[in-house]
């Protein structure tokens, strides 16, 4: 076997590895096909014995949600599945609501990636109620992340900038204005509650309420790359957050209740919270996790470091990559974390990835 060839002739293409001829290979692409030669070749030198493990392991049905960072999840899980433990990986494109819906109606998929759990409603809850699924682990840690941010820089210039009542004590220095969020988002409601609750513009701060996500993100982006102040909400994982070096402001403890009562735009009298973390899970079926102990294991063993997620949405559009290319940057260099996910059986298989 010319596994020379297979690194210089073939690409990673999803589940597909296909033949690419070299007249293709623009200057600019190249550095993709070298991201992938090492899982090609591994796919290769494996292929024998993951064939032999399919007939263990079996059909696995995993959804892909329609947003960057749980297509990496699932890409990465889907390729240790397959390459691993000799799975036949079939990846179903959804969201949230019909995530949900399926589960429900056909016991169906078998494995549930990043499920946002606030986000997933009572009918969520009714299946764990009801023993159907299974939560497995915080596939996010320690989840989605909400706040007010301010450049780093901008905090180690300035300590008393740390805190909600530095800031407000000194508008000058965050540039006297607030980001806040587009008109219908969520958060623009809790933002808009706690303003009124802390008296910002009382204090100096203006409010700019943004139209889109993208002036959002792109008024930090101008900020930080003139090094001069910004100060606004953000969240992550997010590219923006993997590309900048941002400090949350400390608003004070989290009240739940105080939070609950601020997602209602007609609160009387908001008052202060800091953001919690959104739980973001991995779930399986109830079946499934019995008929595949060690593809549950495996799946329960899966978390990224929400930061570290940024991190890879930051490459993702710093290199023009795909989601499939982005896993592939994380496996090549992040081997010491999940080669800890993984059974010693899929170490010996994925072994050339894990030198």
């Amino acid at each position: 076997m010319a596994v020379a060839a297979v690194i210089s002739f073939y690409r990673c293409d999803g589940k597909a590895l296909l033949p690419v001829k070299l007249t293709e290979i623009q200057e600019n692409d190249m550095k993709r096909y070298i991201l992938g030669a090492t899982i090609t070749a591994v796919a290769a030198l494996t292929a024998p014995s993951a064939v032999l493990a399919q007939e263990q392991c079996g059909e696995v049905t995993i959804t892909q949600m329609n947003w960057d960072s749980a297509a990496i999840v699932t890409s990465v899980s889907t390729f240790l599945m397959e390459q691993g433990y000799g799975c036949d990986v079939t990846v179903v494109p959804s969201d949230t609501t019909p995530a949900i819906a399926s589960l429900a109606e056909n016991n169906e998929p078998n494995i549930v990636t990043e499920l946002w759990v606030n986000s997933a409603g009572d009918a969520y809850k009714k299946l764990i109620d009801a023993g159907k699924i299974e939560e497995l682990t915080s596939v996010l840690d320690p989840g989605g992340v909400e706040g007010w941010w301010l450049p780093t820089y901008l905090v180690e210039a300035h300590p008393e900038l740390a805190t909600i009542e530095g800031v407000m004590a000194n508008p000058e220095l965050v540039g006297g204005m607030f980001n806040n969020c587009p008109d219908g988002w969520g958060c623009r409601t809790v933002n808009d509650n706690l303003i009124r609750a802390l008296g910002l513009e009382e204090s100096g701060v203006k409010v700019f309420n943004h139209g889109s996500g993208e002036t959002l993100s792109t008024s930090m982006a101008a900020a930080y790359r003139s090094e001069k102040p910004w100060f606004g909400y953000y969240w992550g994982p997010t590219t923006p957050l993997g590309m900048f070096d941002m400090t949350s402001v400390d608003l004070g403890a989290y009240d739940e209740v105080v939070h609950s009562a601020n997602q209602n735009a007609d609160a009387p009298a908001p008052k202060v919270s800091s953001f919690p973390a959104a739980p973001v899970v991995t779930t399986v079926t109830k079946d499934f996790m019995e008929s595949h102990p060690d593809i549950t294991k495996l799946m329960s063993n899966v978390t990224f470091k929400t930061a570290t997620m940024s991190q890879i949405l930051a490459w993702k559009e710093e290199n023009n990559a795909s989601n499939e290319e982005a896993a592939v940057y994380f496996l090549k260099n992040n081997p010491d974390a999940w080669s800890g996910w993984i059974n010693d059986s899929a170490k010996v298989k994925l072994s050339a990835l894990l030198k």
